[in-house]
């Protein structure tokens, strides 16, 4: 039942990324409501639920916008896996998981994205990429906590007993 409420929740984050949010750029930069809301989803399931929601709503969002297919899942894939990595192994429970979540995973997806874009032979220059940062990692700080809150809801945290997939720490 999680993975269709995840799924259902992320496939309604794309069509509002892509439909309301494309072209919105408020201040210089655009909030990603689909970055905000996976990795919400993967700082409360886990490394590898993230990574598979992840890919999904990457391939998803680059179908929607008839963009370079595997792209964004490529992107998407590698921050849900490493937030959900880092909500297994840190107390998913703190306030401050989902700011510093959404705070570091929004500056290395611009610069992964750059990164890729480099690699795979696209030109697009670096400075559009960069002056438009800080205002998309305000939007999606202001975005964070009523999807966190959103998610959380739907996907309630284990209880102690039930995290036998939750890593815990020797020492």
């Amino acid at each position: 039942m999680d993975a269709l409420k995840a799924a259902a929740l992320l496939f309604l984050a794309v069509l509002v990324q892509v439909s309301v949010l494309g072209g919105w750029t408020p201040l210089g930069g655009s909030p990603d409501f689909l970055l905000v809301t996976l990795l919400s989803v993967a700082l409360l399931r886990g490394s590898i639920f993230g990574a598979a929601a992840g890919f999904g709503a990457g391939l998803l969002y680059d179908t929607a916008m008839l963009g370079r297919l595997g792209f964004t899942s490529l992107l998407l894939t590698v921050a849900g896996f490493w937030i959900g990595r880092y909500g297994e192994t840190t107390a998913r429970d703190r306030f401050h998981a989902p700011y510093v979540s959404v705070f570091v995973v929004t500056i290395l997806y611009a610069v992964g994205a750059l990164a890729l874009r480099f690699v795979i032979g696209d030109s697009v220059p670096a400075h559009a990429v960069i002056s438009a940062l800080p205002a998309g990692i305000l939007w999606n700080l202001v975005l964070t906590l009523p999807v966190y809150a959103l998610v959380r809801r739907l996907h309630p945290p284990a209880e102690a007993g039930d995290r036998a997939y939750e890593v815990r720490l020797l020492g």
